[in-house]
């Protein structure tokens, strides 16, 4: 079975999109090849692709993929097909603005080369989700370096969730951290969380840990507390989907109990995402759209039902973790510790604009 170091969770391979299905991991490692956006559009909602800088890789590539598909149409009914392939791939997850800004990064790409005709756009489309692609490698390898110096030299590490290489194009945001630190001579140990109620902790942080020889152990999510409580975890780390201006972030369900618990006990906890997961146009976490998925996500387990029929579940998949619980926020342009409007502010060149997050 190949590392995660082998393969780009999700790239533009023979005229479509090459993804990495992590709805087999770990059982199996499949390569899922797309030559339909509408393929891709299903891929994201299914979550074969997921994690929010994957998705915005994702989202231009969808984009890119759709212009390709049309490419040889009339003028009119190109850009009409693809500003509804557009909406089509906003539609399939909400909470995750990394989806949004690919999408309008790879349409603005196109309409900037319309004088060039459908092809010529649709060539500008892909160009864009390519330069997404490199970005991204190199924002993560930049916050692991910004966040390793944040971890203790030996000790143990907290993570909830996947925020590794499949979370990304390759190397990781929160899990690429303690990678980076690891490389530099870091003898840490990961708790790994296994996160229901789809167990990416179990299936996929755990899988990716293996495959880079790092030492983990992996918990139920109630476990948490209880280490923190005896003095075995050192800082938690974990990434996220959005973070509002002011510092408040989304992230995967069980992420806001975690840093109550590190308040608690005086751990730190730290959020390690790139500046395109950063919302300027929202305030606070409190606008931020949040995620339902269906009950038989809680109700069963690999296809088997673990509750009596006819219960009733609620299944958020994300939850806010209010700022002033989070001692730092590290991204690819420094830390913003901790995250505040204004430490936040200072990460971009240029005041925020309206519309969607670049």
């Amino acid at each position: 079975m190949p590392a995660p170091a082998d393969t780009l969770t999700i790239d533009w391979v023979d005229g479509g999109v090459r993804l990495i299905d992590q709805r087999r991991l770990p059982e199996e490692f499949v390569l899922l090849d797309l030559r339909d956006y509408g393929d891709l559009a299903e891929a994201i909602r299914s979550m074969a692709v997921r994690g929010a800088p994957a998705l915005g890789v994702a989202g231009a590539l969808g984009v890119a993929l759709a212009a390709a598909q049309m490419a040889g149409e009339r003028e009119q009914v190109f850009w009409e097909g693809l500003a509804q392939a557009a909406d089509h791939l906003r539609g399939t997850r909400p909470t995750a603005v990394n989806l949004f800004g690919g999408i309008e990064r790879a349409f603005r790409a196109a309409a900037a080369h319309r004088a060039e005709g459908p092809a010529g756009a649709a060539a500008a489309a892909l160009a864009e989700a390519r330069t997404m692609i490199e970005e991204d490698i190199a924002a993560n390898r930049e916050m692991g370096r910004h966040g390793a110096a944040l971890l203790p030299d030996q000790g143990n590490v907290l993570t909830h969730c996947n925020t590794g290489s499949l979370a990304t194009v390759h190397y990781g945001t929160a899990l690429g951290v303690v990678r980076a630190a690891v490389e530099m001579g870091h003898r840490l140990h990961v708790w790994v969380s296994e996160t229901r109620p789809r167990l990416q902790g179990a299936k996929l942080t755990a899988w990716e840990c293996q495959q880079l020889g790092i030492s983990h152990t992996l918990i139920a999510d109630n476990v948490a507390g209880w280490l923190m409580r005896q003095g075995r975890v050192d800082a938690v780390i974990v990434g996220a989907d959005r973070v509002a201006a002011n510092g408040d972030t989304a992230n995967k369900i069980g992420t806001y109990s975690l840093a109550v618990l590190a308040r608690a006990h005086r751990v730190p906890f730290y959020v390690a995402a790139p500046v395109s997961t950063i919302d300027r146009q929202l305030a606070s976490g409190e606008a931020i759209p949040i995620e339902e998925r269906s009950a038989e996500e809680v109700t069963t387990v690999s296809g088997r039902r673990i509750t009596p029929p006819g219960v009733v579940a609620y299944n958020p998949a994300f939850d806010v973790t209010p700022a002033r619980l989070i001692s730092a926020l590290i991204t690819e342009r420094g830390v913003a510790r901790p995250p505040t409007t204004e430490s936040l502010q200072e990460l971009f060149p240029t005041p925020a604009t309206a519309g969607p997050c670049l």
